[in-house]
């Protein structure tokens, strides 16, 4: 290993042909639309596969060794391969539609993807039957979500077959977790896909295009220890613009015995702060009133790419709570950064997702209680209520620490929302520890829970070493029980709220009439009330319209266990009012909770 070490710096196998996977299939090509000469761009692609049948050569391997002997010298340059011409790499109008399914990343790796093909002039539609490509987002989270998308490949496979009679054949892409995990399934025995492209190979989408506008199959599915896309801006593509996400970080290091992301989406790396302000700023500046801070850990946030970050001291965790890993030495860290991020614009609201109970030392909860414009709401993931199953689960805790996490929670942010996660049914499971669960769900009195029955994942821990004993139908029963304890919460919760008044931001209309408006309270809380002019400050006489972005103060005046009722008082901001407008506790409402196998 040593001697083959000392090669690396003269042999390296270049970037462009590391991911490459290619399985001759049929030949067409995507030329109804192109902007150069067809003829020319015909004879390209027959020369690029002909290079693609020989495959790469001597100087390939090289480091440095280049036939013109210069190197670029702008930006791009490292994103450009030898043996493709830069009109290849073009979209030339190519239309693009995105269907994103699972998390909330998935929703910023679209805008990431989206980003990288908008500057190679590929164009988006909103109309599958005007795409040239379509490239599903996926997640492997649990077997259902896989199942939608394999008969989603099957619609979309079918609709190929009809393309492919006119002068215009549809290619179809996997992008995001699922494409890491099912790599081989998906290009070689159902043959459903022309391009594969793992959470960090986004950058390599418009080489995967051209390759498969060759008549080829391609994927790059590597998982990168250092991707963060941080040079990358999103094109957010929210229908209502008034609120964003921006990931913070990639990867997990928590190895929980049931989970998949670390396997799809590789390990812990954090973004650089001067990015994440920067995309905040531009945000801000467009208008944006609401950004959430993305991360699959995104409370472990811990950025060490400059020099004076890389301190000597160690990462505080929540009071009871171990890592599987040793503790990590030095960076900026998550409260730094929320500190940061909520100075830009006082009227800009905060939020973050999804954190892990271990990473809330007191300094993050005292910023929440201390700034306005944080929301005091944190999303709470318990799995389990049960000591025995949280150990089997390698979460870190037990009921006992995790009890202790909430009462401190709740003694810095007395009006804290609170949320969860469980999985009913996981192995090993038997009914002690269910009423265990249900029992802390009582006891923390959350007001909505992501609930799930387990679905065993291939690679994780718990495939390995555990036993998925616990039957189906005891699987489905457990977590109806956990379902209808959570909506006697947010019930009882939701309908201590009525008579206060609380601060709005302004979603837009609702989905069940155009006479009401929707939005949401600090506490993530929906409020629906009446479409109406309001004064345009409270307690003014002039009034003015209601629109989406704005803030507005509404008096609750009923509630039901998923939203609350109310009418509005009048414009308002988060610099002109106080975090609560009353002492009621704010408890968020909005009640999702799963059915079985149903992912949110």
């Amino acid at each position: 290993m040593e001697f083959l070490r000392t090669l690396k710096p003269l042999f390296t196998l270049p970037q462009h042909w590391i991911p490459v996977r290619c399985i001759p299939t049929r030949c067409c090509s995507n030329l109804a639309k192109a902007s150069v000469n067809s003829r020319q761009r015909r004879t390209a692609v027959d020369r690029f596969r002909t290079q693609l049948s020989s495959g790469p050569n001597f100087q390939d391997f090289i480091k440095g060794v280049s036939v013109n002997k210069t190197q670029p010298a702008d930006e791009e340059s490292s994103d450009r391969h030898g043996y493709l011409s830069e009109d290849l790499e073009m979209g030339n109008s190519r239309r693009v539609y995105f269907e994103t399914y699972g998390c909330q990343m998935n929703v910023n790796d679209t805008e990431i993807a989206w980003s990288i093909l908008q500057r190679k002039g590929y164009l988006r539609t909103s109309d599958l039957n005007e795409a040239d490509v379509v490239l599903l987002v996926t997640c492997s989270i649990r077997e259902k979500a896989e199942q939608t998308i394999w008969n989603r490949l099957q619609q979309l496979t079918a609709m190929k077959r009809k393309r492919l009679k006119t002068h215009t054949p549809m290619k179809i892409g996997i992008l995001g977790c699922m494409a890491e995990r099912l790599k081989t399934e998906l290009l070689e025995r159902e043959k459903l896909v022309d391009v594969l492209a793992g959470p960090d190979a986004y950058r390599d989408l418009p080489r995967l295009l051209t390759v498969a506008d060759g008549g080829l199959q391609a994927s790059n599915v590597l998982l990168s220890l250092e991707e963060t896309y941080a040079d990358i801006m999103p094109v957010h593509y929210a229908p209502q613009g008034h609120s964003a996400f921006v990931s913070i970080m990639r990867g997990c290091d928590n190895m929980c015995s049931y989970c998949i992301v670390p396997f799809t989406r590789g390990r812990e790396r954090s973004r650089p702060v001067s990015s994440i302000l920067e995309e905040v700023r531009l945000l801000s500046d467009q208008g944006v009133k609401e950004v959430t801070l993305l991360g699959q850990n995104v409370n472990s946030y811990r950025d060490t790419s400059e020099e004076q970050f890389c301190g000597s001291d160690l990462t505080q965790h929540s009071r009871g709570f171990k890592t599987v890993y040793r503790t990590k030495q030095g960076g900026l860290r998550f409260s730094d950064l929320l500190d940061r991020v909520s100075l830009i614009d006082p009227d800009m609201r905060i939020r973050f997702t999804s954190p892990h109970p271990k990473d809330f030392p007191d300094e993050v909860l005292h910023l929440i209680a201390e700034r306005r414009n944080i929301c005091s709401q944190i999303h709470l993931p318990a799995q389990s209520g049960s000591s025995q199953v949280l150990k089997a689960m390698r979460r870190g805790y037990t009921r006992e620490a995790y009890l202790d996490l909430v009462k401190n929670i709740k003694k810095i942010i007395p009006e804290v929302s609170l949320s969860s996660d469980f999985i009913s049914g996981f192995c090993g499971e038997t009914e002690d520890d269910h009423q265990q669960t249900l029992s802390l769900i009582r006891e923390v009195g959350y007001n909505v829970g992501f609930l799930f029955a387990y679905s065993m994942r291939k690679k994780t821990s718990a495939y390995h070493r555990l036993q998925d004993d616990v039957p189906a139908e005891v699987k489905r029963r457990r977590l109806e029980e956990c379902i209808s304890v959570f909506r006697e919460e947010a019930a009882r919760v939701n309908a201590a709220l009525i008579g206060s008044t609380r601060l709005v931001l302004v979603e837009g209309k609702s989905k069940r009439s155009a006479e009401d408006l929707c939005g949401r309270t600090d506490g993530n809380m929906k409020v629906i009330f009446p479409k109406e002019d309001v004064a345009a400050q409270f307690a003014e006489s002039n009034t003015a319209p209601i629109n989406a972005g704005d803030y507005v103060l509404v008096k609750i005046s009923s509630a039901n266990s998923q939203s609350l009722r109310g009418r509005a008082l009048g414009h308002s901001s988060l610099r002109g009012s106080v975090k609560h407008c009353e002492t009621l506790p704010t408890h968020r409402v909005d009640e999702r909770v799963a059915s079985v196998n149903t992912v949110d």
